[in-house]
């Protein structure tokens, strides 16, 4: 039971001991106080209650003993009510426990019969005429019920969508983080093998193997602070213009080639979700340029307009096929973080004509 639910379970609870305690409070209006009859009705009617269904949730959905409780629970009410009509109130807190207490379909049964409970103990049942009556008041605490029961799978549903959504999101982050770094990682341990293989160059290998170690401490507080808060390590104490030069500036670094990183228009705060893809998808496209484009070159634009911010990252490598298959690229991530923020990736490419990735997400 997830923490929304224990707390309706807590509401109906309360509303069903509200309602005893204001036919406790009409009857002492009525101008006399209660006989000790009703007094010992309601004081039977609340200890089964808590004792039976407010203290056991665990059985609370079980037809055994449940069906057994509310039996009890309408019994002690048309006792009560025949004693002192002036609780007659605390069937709106009766009426929600069958609800709560009994499995679909025989809910539904446990709901019509508070309402039989409360025609018994006005006597309604004797007059033809209150058929229609009872009839009515059926048909509508049945159709509450299916109402609840919609709502209820509504959210069940919404909540499971959220869950994958949140799995989804998980996903690109560990890709776009530590897989690019374990990713960066073998390339430089890769080039020190081979620089090892072609000639003994040890100053070379030593270069490699340090970029591979500053990549793998990174990686390591990436994953923490991930683990953490999930947010851009990056973005955690600069700005969005100041993220990606950094960014740039390390992977120029670590990979031998320019990233270059303008920008154009006059900046302004974004909201975490936004600049969090904006990063992303800057690094995604530093990833691809080093693993697939052999690029010598990369620039990174980003542009403030009135309407939009804009995210372009340009290389001049190999290029690809865009329609063909682009496994690796990453461009299915890129594309739901963008649908996430309510933007657009394009991507431009063709082999040996470099590739260009557009990202553009509205601000107003």
């Amino acid at each position: 039971m997830n923490v929304w639910e224990a707390r309706w379970l807590r509401a109906f609870h309360v509303l069903f001991y509200a309602c005893l305690a204001l036919g406790l409070v009409l009857s002492f209006g009525a101008g006399s106080a209660p006989g000790p009859l009703p007094l010992a009705l309601l004081a039977a009617l609340t200890g089964w209650h808590w004792f039976f269904v407010g203290r056991r949730p665990e059985r609370l959905g079980r037809l055994n003993p449940m069906a057994l409780h509310v039996a009890v629970l309408c019994g002690l009410y048309v006792a009560l009510v025949t004693a002192d009509r002036s609780f007659d109130v605390v069937i709106f807190g009766l009426m929600p426990q069958p609800y709560l207490m009994l499995p679909s379909p025989w809910s539904y049964a446990g709901a019509v019969a508070t309402i039989l409970c409360t025609f018994a103990a006005r006597g309604y049942l004797d007059d033809p005429g209150a058929l229609w009556q009872l009839a009515g008041s059926s048909g509508l605490v049945v159709a509450i019920g299916l109402f609840v029961a919609y709502v209820s799978r509504q959210s069940a549903q919404n909540r499971t969508v959220g869950v994958l959504e949140e799995r989804a999101r998980l996903a690109r982050e560990i890709h776009d983080t530590i897989a690019q770094g374990l990713s960066g990682i073998i390339t430089q341990l890769e080039a020190a093998e081979q620089a090892i293989e072609d000639t003994p160059d040890l100053p070379a290998v030593r270069r490699r193997i340090a970029l591979a170690k500053d990549l793998a401490r990174d990686n390591l507080r990436e994953a923490r602070r991930s683990v953490d808060a999930l947010r851009p390590g990056p973005l955690q104490d600069a700005s969005l213009e100041a993220a990606l030069a950094e960014v740039a500036a390390r992977w120029s670094h670590a990979h031998g080639t320019t990233a270059g990183v303008a920008v154009e228009g006059t900046p302004r705060p974004l909201p975490p979700e936004v600049t969090a893809t904006v990063l992303r998808t800057a690094q995604e496209g530093l990833a691809n340029a080093a693993k697939h484009a052999r690029a010598g070159r990369v620039a990174i634009t980003l542009t403030y307009m009135d309407d939009e911010v804009t995210l372009d990252v340009y290389d001049d490598g190999t290029g690809f096929d865009p329609g063909a298959g682009t496994r690796g690229y990453g461009l299915a991530a890129m594309r739901e973080r963008a649908d996430g923020v309510g933007g657009t990736l394009t991507v431009e490419s063709a082999p040996g004509e470099g590739t260009a990735l557009c990202l553009r997400i509205p601000s107003n």
